[in-house]
């Protein structure tokens, strides 16, 4: 599914930088226009068009040294392959900033939560804040479907073999739904821990949603996501009750990969937690 597609080749990128000694930050990740240059131009290195290159040599060399060439060469095609998102993620970025719009790229796994959270946040935005939203799934436009109706102008993008969007899918959706009056818009990437981390869409940031169903660990075991993005949000607490769920530990995960994470704890179904959340992205914008 994500063969040659550059995923780890862009996830080592980041590994990479996990691996260098880290530094101060003075921003507060209230993320304001101009504030601290950190979270806006994050140039990601991670890169991705599904374009898949017509001179690429699919002939193998069976000589002793085959092994090694075809990994030569898929290193090159994963290298052109990010490079080539990288160029069309730079343009993203150029034509969002030209016209004033706060992008975050929202990614999980699949059944965090991301539909109902971007449900209630459009709900209680509404009047308040020009958004817009583009979702990507593999198939189906369910959740464009859910997130009509609320207020902002909603896509969908349909990756099918591809498990993340990239730069170059996402243009033609940005112009569909972003207006001369678009604030804030949400990216609701494919349900993916791995791929979605690696490639930057031109998005201001990343956000990781993390559902209390899923295990503290989870931040260490997908550090990539949770290295790359300075908020966190913890969905579904309103389930904790029924599970084993310990939310320090949990914290204290997400702190050893990303010491200055901005956490949030919500429950969209109950509203508990929204009123920070939702604060925090007024803040965005203003």
């Amino acid at each position: 599914m994500c063969q040659d597609c550059g995923c780890q080749a862009g996830n080592e990128r980041v590994f990479g930088k996990m691996k260098e000694p880290p530094h101060s930050h003075d921003c507060d990740h209230h993320h304001h226009h101009g504030d601290c240059d950190h979270h806006h131009d994050h140039h990601h290195d991670h890169h991705h068009d599904h374009h898949h290159h017509p001179d690429h040599d699919h002939h193998h060399d069976h000589s002793s040294s085959g092994g090694e060439s075809a990994g030569s060469r898929t290193i090159e095609l994963e290298t052109r392959v990010l490079a080539e998102n990288d160029r069309l993620a730079a343009r993203n970025r150029a034509w969002l900033q030209e016209r004033e719009v706060m992008t975050v790229n929202l990614i999980s796994s699949p059944g965090s939560g991301k539909t109902l959270l971007l449900e209630k946040t459009l709900e209680a935005l509404r009047g308040k804040c020009q958004a817009a939203v583009i979702a990507g799934d593999q198939q189906t436009d369910n959740d464009a479907q859910r997130l009509s109706g609320k207020g902002a102008p909603v896509a969908q993008i349909e990756t099918f073999s591809a498990c993340h969007l990239d730069a170059g899918r996402l243009k033609p959706f940005l112009e569909k739904v972003v207006t001369e009056d678009t604030e804030l818009l949400f990216i609701e990437n494919v349900g993916n821990l791995v791929c979605p981390a690696a490639f930057d869409l031109g998005e201001h940031f990343k956000i990781a949603l993390l559902s209390v169903t899923e295990g503290e660990d989870k931040p260490l075991k997908y550090p990539v996501l949770f290295a790359d993005a300075p908020v966190v949000v913890l969905t579904k607490t309103d389930l904790v009750p029924h599970l084993e769920w310990d939310m320090a530990a949990c914290r204290k995960n997400i702190r050893k990969i990303r010491p200055d994470a901005k956490i949030f704890e919500l429950s969209a179904k109950t509203g508990d937690g929204m009123a920070s959340w939702l604060a925090y992205l007024m803040d965005l914008v203003r």
